[in-house]
């Protein structure tokens, strides 16, 4: 048992660290969310189910939620999308003049 809770040690310090040196938001906001996941269950190893839940419910749910949001009204989520769209929209009238 001990191997796991060091396993699970170590990928939270990963989590953390990734988080930080993150150039792409939604990346950030899914290791993010991972790391209140893995902190769940490293409650649920502590015996703290109270913790567990919250932790999981707010820290990956709401949290991510929010933050999923946050990234739309900002225009980083989905903005390659639009963007690859719009090329493609302006090729099409490209080949329409010709």
């Amino acid at each position: 048992m001990a191997a796991v809770e060091w396993l699970l040690l170590i990928f939270l310090i990963v989590c953390a660290l990734a988080v930080s040196i993150a150039r792409n938001l939604l990346n950030a906001v899914v290791i993010f969310m991972t790391y209140s996941l893995v902190m769940s269950v490293v409650w649920v190893l502590l015996r703290a189910p109270d913790l567990a839940i919250t932790e999981a419910a707010v820290g990956a749910g709401v949290t991510g939620v929010l933050f999923f949001l946050t990234l739309r009204r900002v225009n980083q989520l989905g903005h390659r999308a639009e963007s690859d769209a719009e090329q493609d929209g302006d090729e099409g009238k490209e080949e329409n003049h010709d």
